[in-house]
């Protein structure tokens, strides 16, 4: 019997460092001259896989929402993976905007994933699809590879992961 090997693709952000990034973007945010007085600020909802962004104004949302993406850059935390709202006008003169954290894929990009690795024409894997990951597997490890290297090319909407490599 050959050896089936196989791997998962998957999405997400580790929420260490999203709260990590979210403090050290609000120690910044208290600290500058520009938003003395202001109500500003950044809330993180770890369960709901939510950041509530708040500010005055939508100028100085958009230098709020600057700094956290800032923050998020040097603690490796994708930005593709981060999804912008709109902003809406909150409680008295201040406005609001949530940014929703993508873990996991849809299973839109699921379906995505596996008609464009079909469409490719790799005839030697096979794909699967299991809630919010999609397995890849096949007898031969260079497929696998030439099938994450095609994967790469292509932009799906997130940052992609692959992990859980297994040799059977």
């Amino acid at each position: 019997m050959a050896a089936s090997n196989s791997f998962d693709v998957t999405t997400g952000v580790d929420m260490m460092e999203v709260a990590n990034a979210v403090d050290q973007a609000t120690k910044e945010l208290t600290q500058r001259y520009d938003f003395k007085g202001l109500k500003v600020g950044i809330e993180l909802d770890a369960k709901g896989k939510i950041i509530t962004l708040t500010g005055p104004d939508e100028h100085r949302m958009a230098a709020v929402w600057d700094v956290l993406q800032s923050k998020m850059v040097k603690r490796k935390v994708p930005l593709k993976n981060l999804e912008l709202g709109k902003v809406e006008q909150a409680a008295g003169s201040s406005t609001r905007q949530l940014v929703t954290l993508k873990d996991g894929l849809s299973s839109e990009q699921a379906k995505e994933i596996v008609r464009y690795l079909k469409d490719a024409k790799m005839k030697k894997i096979q794909t699967s699809i299991n809630a919010d990951t999609v397995r890849i597997s096949g007898p031969d490890r260079d497929d696998l590879q030439a099938a994450i290297a095609l994967l790469k090319q292509h932009d799906f909407g997130v940052e992609l992961q692959y992990g859980n490599f297994r040799s059977n």
